[in-house]
């Protein structure tokens, strides 16, 4: 009986569980990424090897970092993305097979890449390429990692025949050669087949649609967009770039 009320009273001090802790993070990531990242870093100060809150704390600071684009807040922004290097780095290590974990850690380079030097961004291109990839390897259906992958491929396609040819040739991006725009329609296409509802799935096809002058397929997916839900905090800013893209592919009529 003495345990038993000991462990009890153990078990109030800790405060909430580690899987309600994880649940109410869960329910708030989308539009409370800071409320969210609490409750995850929680779990960690008690155990900083459990996988599933290193990847989304990762992506909860990303979900932090992305509307912090003034100059001004550049040591904020990187900051934040260090950390959640650090915290995906830490996931895809313990689960190394892990599709979440895998594309957390892409997403967080690929925003990171944003702000850096040329030599850089090839590296780190280089690495999301693969960690894409995997995640796919691991699940075919997960919609972010199609995303990044699409998105990689977009990317690369938009670069000069000879911005491809020194990072191929001089920086070591041999497989930046693997790019293709039919492979980036192909993933983005796939994404929103997997999650319709996704605004940023929508507007990055779109973008892809409008580069290879497919304008009226590009207007349907911006079109698509007003009806659909807010899901995540930068949903805002991806609903106000999509109605942009759409006033200028409209103007080219």
């Amino acid at each position: 009986m003495i345990t038993y009320a000991f462990a009890v009273l153990h078990a109030l001090a800790q405060g909430p569980s580690r899987d309600s802790l994880l649940a109410e993070g869960v329910r708030l990531a989308g539009m409370e990424p800071a409320a969210a990242l609490v409750r995850f870093e929680t779990i960690l100060a008690r155990d900083s090897l459990d996988p599933a809150a290193n990847w989304r704390a990762a992506i909860a600071l990303n979900d932090l970092a992305l509307p912090l684009t003034r100059k001004a807040e550049r040591a904020r922004r990187d900051s934040l993305l260090a950390r959640g290097q650090r915290n995906a780095r830490r996931a895809v290590r313990l689960a190394p097979g892990n599709a979440p974990a895998l594309f957390a850690l892409g997403l967080v380079l690929g925003n990171t890449a944003l702000t850096r030097g040329t030599k850089e961004k090839v590296r780190m291109a280089t690495e999301i390429h693969s960690l894409a990839l995997r995640a796919i390897a691991a699940d075919s259906t997960h919609d972010g990692a199609l995303h990044l992958l699409g998105r990689w491929n977009y990317e690369v396609m938009r670069l000069s025949g000879f911005e491809r040819f020194i990072a191929k040739s001089i920086l070591g991006g041999g497989v930046f050669g693997q790019a293709s725009w039919e492979e980036a329609r192909r993933d983005l296409e796939r994404a929103v087949s997997l999650d319709p509802e996704r605004i940023y799935h929508h507007l990055d096809l779109a973008r892809i649609l409008a580069a290879r002058n497919e304008t009226a397929a590009a207007r349907s997916e911006l079109q698509r967009i007003a009806g659909l839900p807010n899901r995540v905090a930068a949903d805002s800013t991806y609903r106000r770039e999509a109605v942009e893209l759409l006033a200028k592919l409209e103007k080219q009529d």
